[in-house]
C-alpha cells in the first residue's frame, strides 16, 4: 500500500530497509518517550520487519516506512495499528529521524494517513497516545485537528496522553 504525498512516498517496509529501520528505531532522541528496547543490530531490525509484515498480511496493522520521492532511505515510519474489532476505531503510531524534525515532515504524513484511514478504511476515530513530555509529538497531533482526551487513560502508561480525531461525517 504507496501512499505519495507532495514530498514524500509512504511506502511498504521490506528486507531492503533493515539499516534503516535499525537506524530509526535504535535512535535516542526517537526512543526518548518510548518503552521499548531498540534493536542492537541488522538482525533485531529484521526481525521487527517481519512481524509488521506480518501482522499487516493478517490485517492487524497497516505500517509505511516514509521517505522522500526523490530518495529510497526510509527517514521515519508511521502506521495504523490497534484496530477496535468493529474496525472503526485505529492508533496511529509514527516516529521520524530527528534530522528531520519541524520541517513539517510528519504532519504531511500524518495528514496522508489519516486521510487513508477515513476515506479508504472508513474508521471513525483515530487515536494517538503520546508521552505528556513528548512536546514535538503533543504539537504535531493538536496542529492535525487532534483533541486531548481528558480522563482517558492507556493503560499501563501512565505518563502518555490519549488524543482523538474523529471522522467529520
Amino acid at each position: 500500500m504507496r501512499i505519495e504525498t507532495d514530498r514524500l512516498i509512504l511506502k511498504e517496509i521490506d528486507e531492503s530497509h533493515v539499516e534503516d529501520i535499525l537506524k530509526i528505531r535504535s535512535n535516542e532522541v526517537v526512543n526518548q518517550f518510548v518503552k521499548r528496547i531498540p534493536p542492537k543490530n541488522n538482525y533485531d531490525a529484521l526481525d521487527f520487519i517481519l512481524t509488521i509484515k506480518k501482522r499487516n498480511k493478517n490485517n492487524e496493522s497497516l505500517n509505511w516506512g516514509i521517505s522522500y520521492k526523490n530518495q529510497q532511505n526510509l527517514i521515519g515510519t508511521i502506521c495504523l495499528w490497534k484496530f477496535s474489532e468493529n474496525r472503526s476505531e485505529a492508533e496511529v503510531g509514527y516516529e521520524l529521524l530527528p534530522d528531520h524534525h519541524r520541517k513539517g515532515i510528519m504532519s504531511e504524513a500524518l495528514t496522508a494517513v489519516f486521510n487513508f484511514g477515513f476515506n479508504e478504511l472508513n474508521l471513525l476515530e483515530i487515536l494517538a497516545f503520546t508521552n505528556k513530555f513528548n512536546e514535538n509529538s503533543k504539537g504535531l497531533l493538536l496542529k492535525n485537528d487532534f483533541v486531548l482526551q481528558d480522563g482517558r487513560t492507556d493503560d499501563g502508561f501512565p505518563e502518555n496522553l490519549v488524543f482523538s480525531l474523529k471522522r467529520n461525517i
